[in-house]
């Protein structure tokens, strides 16, 4: 990868403790998980994380959440000074965020007897719908569903699990973790399509200077650009996830 030297003050300003300290997202599988056999963490996230701190001149600091919303709340308390998040008005309150640079979709998983076939007959007021709570998918559908329960299961992995514990209507979340789901848990079955798209980019804390998001950002528009996003995606085995065009999405 290509080294672009940058002014100190920058570098102070987004890693002010001289460490950059990242909010790694393990509720989402396309972005980051452990290496089964060593335990380390791993991930596209992780390596643009890496690459950005080389970048700064610094150490890159990691730092696993569960979850999306912890991971933001981190950020927002400036207990970590970057993470991996999706675009969401909701999370845009004391976080700013880069550029997406890559695009997911969430997907529905619902019992292989259910009568739903369309991602469009969900929202009934017969349908309990179970989120991570706290994730992208649980911010989109409580503005969106106006008649379908919503049930928050502590984190995004546990989705599935409390889906089936608790004989649900429906799952939702990452589509690429409810098609694993889906081959691992028998008498499910994925809806077609997706429900929502979702931009996935790096957030900041909101105090954080403009010149300081536009490095971050130029950071990230360089790495889209340069094919290393796409890269990475290959040498995480990640399908279904695409680089995200140039530039912020158009309700972003």
């Amino acid at each position: 990868m290509k080294i672009i030297m940058t002014k100190p003050s920058i570098a102070s300003e987004i890693a002010p403790t001289g460490r950059l300290r990242v909010a790694i997202n393990l509720g989402n599988p396309v972005l980051a998980g452990k290496n089964p056999a060593t335990g380390a963490l791993c991930g596209i996230s992780v390596d643009l994380a890496r690459e950005l701190a080389m970048r700064l001149g610094v150490d890159a600091e990691l730092l696993d959440f569960d979850g999306a919303g912890k991971s933001v709340e981190a950020v927002r308390a400036k207990q970590a000074d970057l993470g991996f998040f999706a675009i969401d008005p909701v999370r845009g309150e004391g976080v700013s965020f880069t550029p997406p640079y890559v695009v997911i979709e969430g997907g529905y998983l619902v019992p292989t007897h259910s009568l739903i076939v369309k991602n469009e007959e969900v929202d009934q007021a017969a349908h309990r719908v179970v989120v991570g709570a706290g994730s992208a998918y649980d911010l989109y559908l409580t503005r969106q569903l106006k008649h379908a329960q919503i049930v928050r299961a502590p984190t995004s992995p546990s989705v599935v699990p409390t889906f089936l514990d608790h004989q649900l209507e429906v799952a939702a979340g990452v589509k690429q973790q409810l098609q694993a789901d889906a081959l691992q848990f028998p008498g499910v079955r994925l809806l077609p399509g997706s429900f929502m798209t979702i931009y996935q980019a790096m957030g900041i804390p909101a105090a954080r200077s403009p010149a300081a998001l536009g490095f971050v950002s130029d950071f990230i528009e360089e790495m889209k650009a340069t094919g290393i996003v796409a890269q990475l995606l290959r040498r995480h085995h990640i399908e279904g996830a695409v680089v995200a065009p140039p530039g912020y999405p158009p309700h972003g």
